[in-house]
């Protein structure tokens, strides 16, 4: 099954006079192909006139003197011949494969300083483990040039597409089995088995439970416990598992002993930031899961959720993209998201600032794809808000794409005369959703990479991400963004709340843009992240729409300070504050979940309010507009002359200072709600 490379390496080193390596140690996960690649080996030895001798690990007992035995069977050499004597005479070309060389971790000292270096130079020595070769083999001088390491991944998609041509797979069936198996031989296998076995099936990757059985069987031999099994249920949910990760996840107070054991198994692999199971064993693994115990995944994704948007508010840069990147993963299944995301970190892409140079390509990239007419556009864009352009680069350092945040609020009459684009965002505004004092509007005008434009790409993934990063913006009111095929990104838009507005499509050239957009002050991100979670939940086995949450009321300056004074007045009453317009504002909202009724949210303001008013107590300028607050409506007094006398105040002074804590506090809760920054 494919492995031109693999095979290729081999039958070049047969071919030599002097071998170019004595022991080439082939290493992969269960089911990756290492038995069928060792059957080829063999055969292809065969052809060339060598000896050929197999041994399997299972069939050996790990001692020198088990494995000696077994070799001298395979050998045909009588019970007192010593194997590595004969093969040091033997003349010509010979290949020892051992596969399962795992279960025979404990002859591996012995056999790199005892037993290999006893043996001729014709003969090829062919270890394949499911783990990569002890430390020990590179660490020794002696070994650095005759030892070969060939690491087994997944087939590349033009073998895996042979591979199933060959077994006669229908032609519209194999993206649905490329995409479920991810070009892994075992996978393939077992897939290509259904379609023996059933005349006229079509592939369904949602039914195949026999085949995630199977995976699962080869994958889990055997766990030690429940605990184990939970514990690789969370590495394969969440795109990359720490220790401290895992111990959350599970609710233990010491995860050391579970992660030290995920950190064995042979198909979880290591990455700088976690670790993370083959991409075939972690869809096993979920699938089964959700199947399984349905409440128990919905339990796990809540506290994913839970855990990053804790994060979120931790972090900041590249390290707050990453975490909305694992944000997004869990949501990798869902049908109306899948098809839209690459889901890898993109390697070394990287986003950067604009810089002076930057402005020749990137006018370049648009004029390629977009015309010249909005390639004159975007050069003027790039010049007039530089700091709001993010460059992805290469590990070249060169401009790979780009994306422009373009702040509307900021934009001049010249500006909007330039671009329809900017014109028709700007015009919507001021009819339909008008910005507030110190709220903004973001439109993303250009966003694309230099070889794919906005196709799906690693770069058009990183583009996502880096608008969602966005969204956290404080102040952020409204975003736009400008599509050259707007149908094609309907379905993942609609469900990422992102409304189509058809009256702002413009031309540019000869080419036509669609438009969506979305109110931050009607659905903030936390509670559309809340909302993005219950549709990955709802939409398990079909694509289910759960019912929105409630909307935000977006209040003016005015009524926002009428509010705040009736909240004030009504503090001690909650029934009454259940009328409150602030309990739908932004400043409520976001500090909800979603679906929170209206006592949660009646204690969400009277905290609100209450820590407000702490920033009072805490300025000594401030103390006395405090005091007057806290003894009139947090803790009020019988009437506002007992609370003028306990402030050993004159009634006049006492109204005064009243007066300015109630306008004081407003402006605090005001700020918050159009500046995003908290008390």
């Amino acid at each position: 099954m494919g492995r031109t490379d693999e095979v290729g390496l081999f039958a070049r080193a047969l071919a030599t006079t002097e071998l170019p390596f004595f022991v080439l140690y082939v290493h992969g996960p269960g089911g990756v192909g290492k038995t069928t690649l060792l059957a080829e080996y063999a055969h292809l030895a065969e052809r060339t006139g060598a000896t050929v001798w197999s041994i399997d690990g299972r069939n050996v007992e790990a001692t020198p003197e088990a494995f000696l035995a077994t070799l001298r069977l395979a050998m045909g050499l009588d019970p007192a011949s010593a194997p590595a004597a004969a093969l040091a005479v033997r003349q010509g070309r010979w290949v020892l494969l051992i596969d399962t060389f795992e279960l025979l971790a404990p002859l591996e000292s012995w056999l790199r300083e005892v037993f290999l270096p006893q043996l001729t130079e014709q003969g090829l020595v062919i270890l394949a483990s499911r783990q990569p070769p002890a430390a020990a083999w590179r660490a020794d001088p002696g070994w650095q040039q005759l030892l070969r390491i060939v690491p087994l991944r997944n087939l590349n998609p033009a073998e895996a597409r042979a591979y199933l041509a060959q077994r006669n797979i229908p032609e519209a069936d194999l993206p649905a089995v490329l995409s479920f198996t991810h070009s892994y031989p075992l996978a393939l296998s077992l897939v290509a088995d259904l379609y023996d076995q059933r005349p006229g099936y079509h592939f369904a990757p949602a039914e195949v439970h026999d085949v995630v059985t199977l995976l699962l069987e080869r994958f889990l031999q055997r766990v030690p416990g429940p605990a184990h099994r939970a514990a690789l249920e969370v590495c394969a949910l969440m795109r990359v598992t720490t220790e401290s990760l895992l111990a959350e996840m599970l609710a233990v107070p010491d995860a050391h002993d579970l992660f030290t054991w995920l950190r064995g198994l042979s198909f979880v692999q290591t990455h700088p930031d976690g670790l993370f199971p083959h991409d075939v064993a972690r869809e096993a693994l979920v699938a089964d899961l959700r199947w399984r115990n349905p409440q128990w995944y919905a339990e796990l994704h809540r506290r994913a959720r839970v855990h990053y948007t804790q994060r979120l508010h931790q972090t900041q840069g590249i390290e707050q993209q990453l975490v909305l990147f694992d944000f997004i993963y869990l949501h990798r299944d869902n049908p109306a998201v899948r098809p839209f995301f690459e889901w890898q970190t993109t390697g070394r892409l990287l986003p950067d600032r604009l810089l002076p140079d930057d402005l020749e390509p990137l006018s370049a990239m648009v004029a390629h794809h977009e015309g010249l007419a909005a390639a004159q556009i975007a050069r003027y864009w790039l010049a007039r808000q530089p700091e709001n352009v993010v460059v992805f680069r290469d590990a070249e350092h060169g401009a790979v794409g780009f994306v422009t945040l373009l702040a509307l609020e900021r934009a001049s009459t010249g500006d909007l005369a330039t671009d329809p684009a900017m014109a028709g965002a700007w015009a919507f505004l001021q009819r339909q959703a008008p910005l507030r004092a110190g709220e903004r509007a973001t439109y993303f005008r250009f966003w694309l990479a230099a070889d794919s434009y906005q196709a799906i790409s690693p770069i058009q993934s990183l583009i996502f991400v880096t608008m969602v990063r966005h969204y956290f913006t404080p102040g952020l009111a409204y975003t736009f963004y400008a599509c050259a095929d707007a149908e094609f990104w309907r379905p993942v838009f609609a469900y990422a709340e992102l409304y189509r507005l058809a009256e702002l499509d413009f031309q540019v050239g000869d080419r036509s843009f669609g438009v969506y957009g979305h109110d931050w002050r009607t659905m903030p991100p936390l509670s559309w992240l809340e909302l993005l979670g219950q549709r990955e939940l709802a939409a398990a086995p079909e694509t289910i729409q759960p019912p929105a949450p409630a909307r935000v009321e977006v209040l003016s300056r005015e009524g926002f300070g009428e509010a705040v004074e009736h909240a004030l007045r009504n503090y001690t009453r909650p029934d009454v504050l259940h009328g409150n317009g602030l309990l739908r504002s932004r400043i409520v909202t976001e500090r909800v979940a979603a679906a929170a009724g209206d006592s949660a949210r009646v204690a969400t303001l009277r905290e609100l309010l209450k820590q407000a008013a702490e920033q009072l107590r805490e300025s000594p300028r401030e103390h006395k507009f405090y005091r007057a607050v806290h003894h009139t409506h947090l803790q009020p007094a019988a009437t506002q002359e007992q609370a003028a006398e306990l402030l050993d105040v004159p009634l006049s002074s006492y109204r005064r200072h009243l007066k300015a804590g109630v306008a004081r506090i407003t402006e605090i809760l005001w700020h918050i709600e159009v500046g995003g920054v908290d008390v």
